[in-house]
């Protein structure tokens, strides 16, 4: 969420800065409603001060005058309804502020949309197949590996089921990818739930812009996680975190689901665009000064991953009209599948500076006797786990359409070198 105060001072500069993202934004008719607040709460301050002081007049004489009492009354009518109105017009302000999106950082490539992303680098080459290689849905099937018919069966559309030594690989994926992270990159490892309330939704800024995307148990008012952003960034929700804790670095794993809305038509096949799915996530709460350079620090322990799995991979960066809401600065790896002939993204990883903390009202001291300042959250994907099965799947192939097991990954298997079919 963005400062009121930033948008009232600066407002042509943010204007300019939000119009690079290509959208429309409510900028003038939050404005409007801040100056009508402002002018009640003024008048109402005023209304209170002059009661005040006739209530001291009053309490040092023994006879009231009718007209003081009679003012007095009125006063406090008017003052009733001057509250009244600025009551009705805060939760106006507070719905505008929450959907306004994030200010692009000055570095960010102009651009409308995905077309005008930068691709900033390209690591390794695509493999080299003496065959035509397959994509993994067609893989999956014929190694009796992944069955996408009984998931449907069970939960409908974008669903599937992982079998034998996919499944076990599924699981190896998210141990090996937590532990890199704890023992190479210094995070602490969280486990969340997956369920979260309104209050956590709005705190990361999944609502109320995302809400068709979320699935919602109505009966208890409670969200179905669409990434562990949320529930370990809402750990520090409502806190003053104390001088010298920074910076926390957090990993956890968790199942993620998203009702894919927005998506209609896109990866209807496969496991890129699904319902469910696993992801590790990596989030990171900083201070101010350094956030900009926790980002390439987050980036490059996404890539560690990557090199670690030989997968050849790009970095894009996303241009303003593509960028996140939330994000500040985004850049999304993207690994090639030589089943599909692309890239496609296997990781986010952003800044959002102090907008989700101003949301959750997460601060810290700057020294034991500071002032509260917002910190600054990032988070990336380290990785997606389906859709690094995926990459697996179609770079790993051979010929007989056994799939060889990444050497980083054997011990998490016992030893096992290919994934066997079933």
């Amino acid at each position: 969420m963005l400062n009121i105060r930033l948008i009232r001072e600066h407002t042509d500069e943010v204007k300019a800065t939000l119009a690079r993202r290509g959208k429309e934004v409510p900028i003038d008719e939050l404005l409007q409603l801040d100056e009508k607040r402002r002018l009640l709460l003024v008048s109402s301050e005023t209304l209170k001060a002059r009661r005040n002081q006739v209530s001291a007049e009053l309490g040092r004489i023994r006879e009231k005058p009718a007209e003081l009492l009679e003012e007095m009354r009125e006063v406090g009518r008017q003052i009733k309804e001057l509250d009244q109105e600025v009551a009705e017009i805060e939760p106006k302000i507070q719905s505008l502020l929450l959907v306004l999106p994030n200010l692009p950082h000055r570095t960010v490539p102009d651009g409308l949309d995905e077309r005008d992303n930068v691709e900033i680098k390209r690591v390794g080459a695509p493999r080299s197949f003496d065959f035509t290689p397959l994509p993994h849905w067609e893989l999956g099937e014929k190694q009796r590996l992944i069955d996408f018919e009984r998931g449907v069966k069970i939960s409908g559309p974008r669903s599937w089921t992982l079998i034998g030594d996919l499944a076990a690989l599924n699981r190896a994926l998210i141990a090996w990818m937590i532990d890199q992270h704890v023992e190479r990159h210094g995070y602490t490892e969280v486990a969340v739930p997956y369920l979260v309330n309104q209050a956590s939704m709005i705190g990361t800024g999944q609502l109320p812009k995302f809400a068709e995307d979320a699935y919602r148990i109505e009966s208890d008012d409670l969200y179905l996680i669409p990434t562990a952003e949320v529930p370990v960034t809402n750990l520090f929700r409502e806190e003053i975190l104390p001088a010298g804790c920074l910076p926390k670095y957090l990993v956890a794993h968790s199942a993620c689901f998203r009702r894919e809305a927005g998506a209609a038509g896109r990866d209807t096949r496969g496991l890129i665009r699904v319902h469910q799915f696993d992801k590790v996530e990596l989030v990171k709460l900083v201070e101010p000064d350094g956030s900009y350079e926790e980002l390439e620090r987050l980036l490059g322990e996404v890539e560690d991953l990557l090199h670690l799995l030989d997968l050849h991979y790009r970095i894009v960066e996303m241009c303003a009209g593509d960028l996140g809401d939330k994000a500040t600065k985004q850049y999304d790896p993207e690994v090639w599948l030589p089943g599909q002939q692309r890239f496609v993204e296997i990781s986010s990883c952003s800044n959002f500076e102090g907008y989700q903390a101003r949301r959750a009202n997460i601060r810290y001291r700057p020294t034991p006797a500071g002032r509260p300042e917002f910190v600054h959250t990032l988070n990336g994907s380290g990785l997606a786990v389906g859709r690094t099965l995926v990459a697996i799947m179609e770079n790993y192939q051979q010929t007989d359409g056994t799939i060889v097991v990444p050497e980083v990954l054997r011990p998490y298997l016992k030893g096992r070198t290919t994934l066997r079919p079933t």
